[in-house]
């Protein structure tokens, strides 16, 4: 038994009695045994919590009760996501003693829709920044070249997911960290709309840019795990009270007469692009015009504009949350995490204010541009994986990849992968969407992923 089918396969062999969760939670926890010491995705196993789960879910499915589409398929959550009795460590010293009294309500919705909980998962030290190797546990590692980062600061949801040891993890997106990892390892990112999904119980960085969303092995994988976690949520200020609907409806409708915008100075003349991601933007555009859409270039504001006010907003808030603990236990603060987060002491309320005024006017823009197209493509990362040794500082890793302009505007966001290079990385590009259009940018998304012929590649072999 795989630990890498489909979510719907693994859902519909569970109801037709020819498999059951027990063996998919015990194909997922041997391949994790195989795996997970080269790549140290996971920061804990909780594999007595997995098995309850797999045989109540058995017994469930036995006795005619479904509790929706997860029910008894394994899955993992970023170690930032509260854990009722389970460590919640943020990969961090100064929470390694903390266990939650109650589940994050992502956790919560899994638990309820009968998934399976395989364990935590390593991250960038509370979500800010990495990779870093003074921490109490070693960074993840990406799957198609164990010298290469996956990312961050979802780092270990991409290692999970793009090493086959399960089909969807959780991770958080501030300024791109589901995108980002999902771009370097071969993935499906899934930013949702700001307010679609609950953050309560998420450890927080930046409360005005903090989005929940699953990585993926598929599209239809990531429609699958936002049906479960999407919703409102009376307890999160950020949440919206909008109807769900039903993202695998339309997800094999194509892409004809849909109008499709590239905001090519974004990317075009970056320092940092390579061929590569210029190529595979170039062919995913003209399968896209071949396929029916209209697909042209459109003007928006220099993503500088938008990295610098997500950037004020960021460290700014992350700075109000850790404020303390930066003044009284500097020393438990990991290096790469203590230098970004200071760097809020010096950002004033005008800096605050202009930021928010600037926002307001890049989100205007974005709008007034989707009303004319249904999605926006351009890059989600510049360049493929970078090396480990590659001496590039994380702010500097966090300029090669280009995602944070939706945490800025809250538009949903998707990172798809679409091509591997010469050198065995796999590019991909980035959609977005109207607000709360997550089911058209999965449609296309689908679109992307069938016309680049990414669904029959071979994933990585992790050895």
């Amino acid at each position: 038994m795989t630990a890498a089918l489909p979510l719907a396969e693994a859902a519909r062999r569970l109801r037709a009695g020819t498999t059951t969760a027990v063996a998919l939670t015990e194909a997922a926890l041997a391949r994790i045994a195989s795996h997970d010491p080269a790549l140290n995705a996971f920061v804990l196993l909780t594999v007595e919590r997995a098995m309850a789960d797999a045989r109540r879910a058995d017994a469930e499915l036995a006795q005619g009760v479904d509790r929706g589409p997860m029910h008894g398929i394994p899955h993992a959550l970023k170690d930032i996501y509260a854990t009722a009795g389970i460590r919640t460590t943020c990969h961090s010293k100064l929470r390694l003693d903390v266990v939650p009294k109650e589940d994050s309500v992502v956790a919560a919705k899994f638990a309820a829709g009968g998934a399976v909980l395989l364990g935590k998962l390593a991250t960038h030290e509370f979500a800010i920044g990495g990779p870093s190797f003074d921490l109490p546990f070693p960074p993840a590692r990406n799957p198609w070249n164990r010298a290469h980062i996956p990312g961050g600061s979802s780092s270990g949801s991409a290692a999970a997911v793009g090493s086959g040891m399960v089909r969807m993890a959780m991770g958080s997106d501030t300024g791109g960290s589901i995108r980002g990892p999902a771009g370097y390892c071969g993935l499906v990112g899934l930013k949702p709309t700001y307010g679609r999904v609950s953050r309560r119980g998420v450890f927080p960085l930046s409360f005005t840019l903090d989005h929940c969303g699953p990585l993926a092995a598929s599209i239809e994988d990531a429609a699958i795990a936002l049906q479960v976690i999407a919703g409102f949520d009376a307890a999160d200020a950020a949440s919206v009270d909008l109807p769900v609907p039903d993202y695998r409806a339309d997800l094999e409708r194509g892409v004809a007469g849909l109008r499709i915008g590239i905001p090519r100075a974004w990317f075009a003349t970056a320092a940092a692009v390579t061929p590569e991601v210029l190529a595979t933007i170039d062919r995913t555009a003209d399968l896209l015009r071949g396929a029916g859409a209209v697909v042209e270039d459109v003007a928006l504001p220099d993503y500088t504009l938008f990295s610098a006010c997500g950037r004020a907003l960021m460290i700014g808030e992350a700075f109000s949350i850790h404020e303390a603990d930066l003044r009284e236990r500097p020393m438990d603060f990991g290096a790469v995490a203590y230098q970004r987060f200071i760097y809020g002491a010096a950002i004033t309320s005008s800096d605050l204010m202009a930021a928010l005024r600037l926002r307001r006017t890049l989100t205007d823009a974005v709008d007034a541009a989707l009303q004319r197209y249904d999605a926006l493509l351009t890059a989600s990362t510049l360049i493929p994986a970078p090396r480990f040794d590659a001496n590039l500082s994380p702010l500097a890793v966090a300029a090669v990849v280009q995602t944070i302009q939706f945490n800025v505007t809250g538009h949903p966001a998707l990172s798809v992968p679409t091509d591997v290079t010469a050198v065995g990385l796999p590019v991909g590009v980035q959609l977005a969407g109207r607000a709360w259009d997550e089911a058209t940018l999965l449609r296309i998304g689908r679109a992307v992923e069938r016309l680049s012929g990414w669904e029959a590649r071979t994933r990585p072999d992790c050895i």
